[in-house]
């Protein structure tokens, strides 16, 4: 534990150098960019046009929510479902966890420390399913054409919502590893920490490029990507926390009487690396197509949004489907078990705790080699009697020195001819 302590506050200054490092290059790049005439990202969409004859979409509709509608883009409508169903499935699961520890603390009535223990854990399932949700509710910003309106919370919600979902894995993943400033509360305490970061970052980008150069949120595709830095850092130090806590969970065995349970940890750790995994690489392939592919296959404004939709929703059911559903139903089974009585072994160090069968009067009279005999007899006595344990039944003081105590040996009349009566027999 002690050698895990100084890598937090290294962890954390570089956390909090690396992004905000890139922030001066972020907005001098984006300053060159309000020189140009024609910047990478899609221009916001002043002019607010009607849609006639679109098939799915009535007439008369603005013309910025056409893929929400539009049959003949079917990637607007397909993406539309799956966040909508992400949504309502994440707030279901979220009522649900709250709902349950509610239960759980009102049918508690004697206060014991499993159902105490749950709170931080509870706590930090909460904001990584707030976080998730969200991930599914933005993706309808990214299907909306870009205005004045969706482009703060593009550039905003995008890189706090995931930081939040990666803050909690990374949090949990130092929990599991046995960290002790992620125990109990301390878990959702430094996944707030870590997120506020990302707070913090985005709020001084929008500050210095928006409002201060007062632009029409004209940015570069590259400057979304370096805004996405710090979320990238929390990605690539949680898979690798994650990758050690497998490898400990696969080849350290235990010796507990609970066998079960070391089956349950590796079944958590290869969810939570594999939910990692799948994140990872749904981020190297936006990032790739954003920044490159879609300027090789000339399809740079057409694609981009579709791209940036399809990270989010395919993101946000594997964080549900990876490790929300899955660390809600380890949680509710975890605490179902645990209503059974455990094993104490507090009576084996005090010899004053109440343990059926350890403590109960016994019949008879105990060993007498552990027992001091000056307790045992009345009156005073000159010399307390020793007893060592490996005596059968008498003290060292009974002992007579008078006495003879050596071992018979066997003795006969005749001296130098002890067989002479068997020969005189023949």
């Amino acid at each position: 534990m002690s050698q895990n302590r100084p890598l937090l506050p290294v962890l954390a200054l570089l956390l909090l150098c690396v992004p905000l490092l890139c922030l001066s290059q972020t907005a001098n790049s984006s300053s060159a960019n309000a020189t140009t005439n024609a910047p990478t990202a899609a221009a916001p969409s002043s002019n607010v046009t009607s849609l006639n004859g679109v098939p799915g979409c009535r007439s008369g509709l603005n013309a910025i929510y056409r893929f929400l509608c539009d049959r003949r883009a079917a990637w607007g409508i397909v993406l539309e479902t799956l966040a909508s169903a992400g949504f309502v499935f994440s707030m279901c699961l979220l009522v649900g966890l709250l709902v349950w520890s509610l239960w759980i603390c009102l049918s508690s009535r004697q206060q014991n420390s499993n159902s105490s223990s749950i709170g931080g854990t509870v706590a930090c399932m909460s904001m990584f399913l707030l976080a998730t949700a969200g991930i599914f509710a933005i993706t309808f910003s990214f299907i909306i054409r870009l205005t004045p309106q969706t482009c703060p919370t593009r550039l905003f919600l995008f890189a706090v919502l995931f930081s939040l979902a990666f803050s909690c894995l990374l949090a949990r993943c130092l929990a599991l590893l046995g960290f002790g400033a992620a125990r109990g509360w301390g878990e959702p305490g430094v996944a707030l920490g870590l997120f506020m970061v990302q707070v913090i970052i985005c709020t001084e980008w929008l500050i210095l490029v928006l409002l201060r150069e007062r632009k029409p949120c004209a940015y570069s595709q590259d400057e979304f990507v370096m805004l996405q830095i710090y979320v990238m850092c929390l990605l690539a130090i949680s898979l690798i926390l994650s990758l050690r806590f497998l490898c400990r969970s696969c080849f350290t065995y235990s010796y507990s009487y609970n066998g079960p349970a070391h089956q349950h940890w590796r079944v958590h750790a290869a969810l939570l690396f594999l939910t990692l995994m799948l994140s990872t690489c749904i981020w190297v392939v936006w990032i790739t197509m954003l920044t490159w592919g879609n300027p090789e296959v000339d399809r740079r404004p057409q694609w981009d949004d579709p791209v940036l939709s399809i990270a989010l929703v395919a993101n946000g059911w594997v964080l549900l489907m990876g490790h929300g559903l899955s660390q809600v139903a380890f949680l509710c089974r975890g605490e179902a078990k645990s209503k059974d009585a455990p094993l104490s072994f507090a009576g084996w160090t005090s010899p004053s705790a109440d343990i059926p069968g350890l403590n109960s009067p016994t019949a008879g009279k105990d060993n007498g080699s552990f027992e001091n005999e000056s307790e045992n007899r009345r009156g005073p006595r000159a010399q307390p009697s020793l007893r060592s344990p490996y005596e059968s039944g008498f003290s060292m003081s009974e002992i007579d020195p008078v006495k003879d105590y050596t071992i018979p040996r066997p003795q006969t009349t005749t001296y130098q001819e002890p067989y002479d009566e068997y020969y005189d027999q023949d």
